[in-house]
């Protein structure tokens, strides 16, 4: 039987899971299946041909028990009610697990900003934050960016936001222009996170940064900044990357401004040239032998299909659902320690956090203090994460990584409502 990869239907798994081991209460887990509320618009724009096109939007609050909701916006060509959905419970899980004051929410408009202009992409943009501005704020739902959106995107939303509330909150939107009161060190500060707890799990396995070898998945912003800082800050050796169109495999390593260029000029990171470098697929990349493995690209990367193939000893999940729950059983039974995404890439979601409360607060911090902040966060996370799963060890039961996060974000999600009456 084919493995199904709805990407909430896999959320709904892995939540149905945790559930089990942690013996979490079935009121409180009936609530968690499903999220609390779901808003489906339609954006007419006028596009520059003259003609009126309507897009189709979403915004999911899953659930808000600890905070407003939290969430990005993604502008997809392929964008589903049901990835919404998973993404935002994921970000359910993910702003509990770090332990900020906010719930977990989700949005998307199925567009492709490859084939518009400008002026229809800020047309898009606009109309989608009309429909959704009764229902966003710093104190109700808070957007931020993801994929192909911006922060020059984000600024139009809160302009169209504030034109229609006459509130002048800042805080009603993350992932800003600095000019926009947006913060400092926001913009790396997913793939920053991931770095920080990469570098804690290269301890524990007794990895020195500086003779590893690193393949990513994905050269957008969480990919391109990761391979940046995993030099930078750890000193690994990135052999290999891919886009959209395929990869690039160099055993010797990349070069970040070659491969720059090479994007640059040809559209694709595939056409970097070398000594030694090959073309390859993504799919031959993720099966690479290396000590750590990052997707940052998209969901259901490593499935049931191939991830016996899968040959690192670190699988670091930077994008959102790159591992299938069928595939999360079998990298643990091969012994790959695989950190799950909402661990893994939740410096995205506490950058914002920091972002929303220095707009709520107005004392600005610098680039330095920001990192430190984020420094501290996340390697507790990761500590936290740790402990739990030794914990369950302790008392003989094995769980993997994925699940003893699970464990400590739904546990604080449902004593959470639980304190609030909702069971």
């Amino acid at each position: 039987m084919a493995e199904d990869l709805n990407p909430f239907k896999i959320a709904q798994t892995q939540l149905d899971k945790a559930a089990e081991i942690m013996k979490l209460d079935k009121q409180a887990h009936a609530i968690l299946r499903e999220p609390k509320r779901t808003l489906i618009m339609s954006i007419p724009v006028r596009m520059s041909n003259g003609q009126t096109k309507v897009f189709t939007g979403f915004r999911v609050r899953y659930n808000d028990a600890r905070g407003p909701a939290k969430g990005g916006i993604r502008f997809h060509p392929e964008e589903t009610l049901d990835t919404v959905k998973a993404l935002s419970a994921w970000m359910t899980w993910k702003c509990s697990l770090a332990d900020i004051p906010f719930g977990g929410g989700k949005g998307g408009v199925i567009c492709d900003t490859k084939k518009m202009n400008d002026k229809e992409i800020e047309a898009v943009a606009r109309g989608y934050a009309r429909a959704l501005a009764t229902d966003m704020g710093p104190e109700v739902d808070i957007p931020a960016p993801d994929v192909y959106t911006t922060p020059q995107i984000m600024a139009w939303i809160l302009d169209e936001y504030i034109n229609i509330t006459r509130k002048n909150e800042f805080g009603a939107i993350t992932g800003k222009p600095v000019e926009l009161w947006g913060s400092e060190g926001r913009m790396d500060s997913t793939a920053r996170g991931g770095m920080f707890i990469m570098r804690e799990a290269m301890k524990r396995l007794k990895l020195n940064p500086k003779k590893s070898t690193v393949a990513i998945q994905g050269f957008g912003n969480a990919g391109r900044f990761a391979y940046e800082l995993s030099d930078k800050m750890l000193g690994a050796k990135v052999v290999a990357i891919s886009d959209s169109e395929g990869g690039v495999y160099d055993p010797d390593g990349l070069d970040l401004a070659k491969l720059d260029e090479a994007k640059k000029r040809t559209g694709s990171v595939q056409n970097y040239r070398s000594k030694n470098a090959e073309k390859i697929t993504n799919e031959k990349l993720l099966e690479l032998k290396c000590d750590v493995l990052i997707p940052a690209a998209i969901e259901n990367q490593v499935r049931g299909d191939n991830a016996d193939r899968i040959n690192c000893k670190l699988l670091l999940e930077l994008a959102n659902g790159p591992v299938t729950p069928e595939a999360t059983d079998t990298l643990f039974e091969k012994g790959i320690v695989d950190l799950p995404d909402f661990l893994v890439n939740s410096g995205g979601v506490v950058g914002s956090y920091y972002e929303w409360v220095q707009n709520i607060t107005g004392d600005y911090w610098d680039t330095d203090t920001f990192n430190a902040k984020l420094d501290k966060k996340l390697t507790k996370s990761f500590l936290d994460t740790m402990n739990v799963q030794k914990e369950y060890a302790d008392k003989g039961q094995k769980i993997n990584p994925r699940m003893a996060a699970y464990i400590i974000a739904i546990d604080r999600v449902a004593k959470a409502m639980k304190a609030r009456g909702w069971y």
